[in-house]
């Protein structure tokens, strides 16, 4: 097949947001957290990503400083009207220790941001612009009223939000109609199911599940971070993925495993296959951000939209995330999770 025979299917975010593949790519690993990383590889994939109808492009201004920003706008400019640019604003480096981050809401800092962010993606209006993380300091219907202003100004089309709670999305939501949410939502963490989801299923909200297969644990491609990871790999930092954690969760991937040889497919692609499934257990528009920055592994994790998975095979998946050893960060309090 060629052409808009091989492309992906497409959904809406939000009762009124962007139409976008049922898959995007999470865009943060060309530059930034994941060890070393070619450049022209990482250009090579963005391409074959568009070839194969996966619209949706990640990104954030906290991803290597703004440069994952400045990475991608030739290519956003290139393919201006057929793709949905999704950035970020919140996280900041703190004052007092460069090394740390702070989460940062205040209305004079997000106008900070967005001018950064229109600049360094070289357009005038972005997609899809999220709250990357909630300070809880900061009344979550005054930070969305700043976005909304974004909005009103032409240089944001439609709002989301990352890890928050079921009740903050309602406060946002009566504010300013909320597009998408970008929570964690994996074989190895689905504790958004609880109030997250249901919340987005009743608002019309769609879901973006950032790190649907475990940071790249749930294909196989490393059993342990401190033995398997370069130094510079966030990954090492991380509870699940070290230590006796990291022994624990690898002998959790055997059912995934055994799925996988049985349909001809990879670790990988059942896992997103479950994630994609989701659309359809909770009833509402799921579209998962896999990162890579290989051409051939994109061309997998498309695939995966069309691995539909048996309610046998759902239920051989269902017990594994209640057994993961871990938390997905060492501090959760950033979370949905901490909050709810």
């Amino acid at each position: 097949m060629s052409g808009e025979m091989n492309k992906i299917e497409k959904v809406r975010l939000g009762t009124d947001g962007p139409e976008v593949g049922v898959q995007g790519l999470g865009c943060m690993g060309m530059s930034f957290a994941y060890g070393p990383t070619d450049a022209d590889e990482a250009r090579a994939t963005l391409e074959r990503a568009l070839e194969l109808g996966i619209t949706l492009y990640d990104t954030a201004d906290a991803y290597a400083a703004g440069e994952n920003e400045k990475f991608l706008a030739p290519f956003f400019k290139a393919h201006r009207d057929e793709v949905v640019i999704a950035t970020k604003f919140a996280l900041a480096v703190d004052p007092r220790d460069p090394a740390k981050r702070i989460i940062n809401n205040d209305p004079a800092y997000i106008r900070q941001c967005i001018e950064g962010s229109l600049q360094r993606l070289g357009v005038d209006e972005i997609d899809l612009y999220y709250m990357h993380r909630r300070d809880v300091n900061v009344p979550i219907e005054e930070t969305v009223g700043v976005m909304a202003e974004f909005v009103r100004e032409g240089k944001v089309k439609h709002l989301g939000l990352s890890e928050v709670t079921g009740g903050e999305l309602r406060a946002a939501q009566a504010v300013h109609p909320i597009a998408a949410v970008q929570s964690e939502w994996s074989l190895f963490s689905r504790d958004i199911e609880a109030g997250v989801v249901p919340a987005a299923r009743e608002l019309g909200v769609a879901l973006v599940p950032y790190s649907p297969l475990g940071r790249g644990f749930l294909t196989g491609s490393f059993t342990s971070a401190e033995k398997d990871l370069t130094e510079d790999d966030f990954r090492r930092n991380q509870p699940r993925f070290n230590g006796d954690n990291a022994a624990a969760n690898a002998s959790l991937l055997d059912p995934v495993r055994k799925l996988a040889e049985g349909r001809n497919a990879t670790l990988g692609q059942v896992a997103l296959a479950w994630v994609q499934q989701q659309a359809q257990v909770h009833g509402l528009a799921v579209v998962p951000i896999p990162g890579t920055r290989k051409p051939t592994r994109v061309e997998e994790n498309a695939a995966a939209t069309r691995l539909l998975l048996t309610d046998t095979e759902m239920e051989l998946l269902e017990p594994i995330a209640s057994q993961v050893a871990g938390g997905r960060y060492a501090d959760m309090t950033f979370t949905s999770a901490g909050r709810e």
